[in-house]
């Protein structure tokens, strides 16, 4: 698995790689935010560590980036932070970090909070809701054993109401998660829950029409 470590201290940042390679992981060390997300618009790691007094950019605005961004969203982050009071780690863990540990900190107790988030990922790498199965890490689909294939945003569409069936999403939080813009593409919205609905077969009855709000994922026939 790949790990990047966004740490701007460079003997920090090379004993948490040696570290993290020394059990098993591959890892990418970053000192500069703007290096950090030219490797993201290249290849997504399967776990972040994040320092939060960077150079040029603050952590906290990192993290919000990176929860945002549906393509990223769903990477855990382990803040490592001189900050150290309650309140730091509340609002770093708030803020949407999997965990957060202050500095100084043991680096074989970094090592097994590596573990344990990752162990997380593999268990929501995949969601099942009826007769829909999503795999995320591979980009599959299937319902009823077939195999679908989708758009890149028809993916993230579902991947986005399969993580929560049942649970209304509002159009400008889907476009927000989806498109990365609130407002402007409503029509492209329905469109992409139009086709999605055709390809799913007689799994698209799952998606509903919340009239005046948006679309949930819920077993049934299409409901308008």
């Amino acid at each position: 698995m790949l790990i990047y470590i966004l740490e701007d201290d460079d003997n920090i940042r090379e004993i948490e790689s040696y570290t993290l390679k020394a059990n098993g992981f591959d890892t990418a060390g970053f000192a500069a935010p703007r290096d950090f997300k030219k490797a993201m618009e290249k290849t997504l790691p399967d776990l972040i560590i994040l320092d939060i007094m960077l150079p040029d950019e603050d952590g906290m605005k990192i993290l919000s980036q990176l929860k945002r961004d549906v393509r990223s969203n769903s990477i855990p982050v382990i803040i490592i932070s001189a900050k150290t009071t309650e309140l730091d780690r509340v609002k770093g863990i708030d803020s949407g970090a999997d965990d957060y540990l202050c500095k100084p900190f043991g680096i074989m107790e970094l090592v097994s909070r590596v573990k344990a988030r990752l162990r997380s990922v593999d268990k929501r790498r995949e969601y099942s809701y009826g007769d829909i199965t999503v795999s995320e890490s591979q980009r599959t689909v299937y319902c009823f054993g077939e195999k679908i294939d989708l758009t890149f945003k028809e993916f993230e569409l579902l991947r986005l109401l399969i993580s929560s069936p049942e649970t209304v999403y509002a159009r400008n939080a889907i476009l927000e998660a989806v498109w990365g813009y609130e407002d402007g593409y409503g029509r492209t919205l329905d469109m992409h829950i139009t086709t999605l609905r055709k390809k799913l077969g007689s799994c698209g009855g799952y998606i509903k029409t919340v009239r005046n709000v948006g679309y949930k994922l819920e077993k049934g026939e299409v409901g308008e």
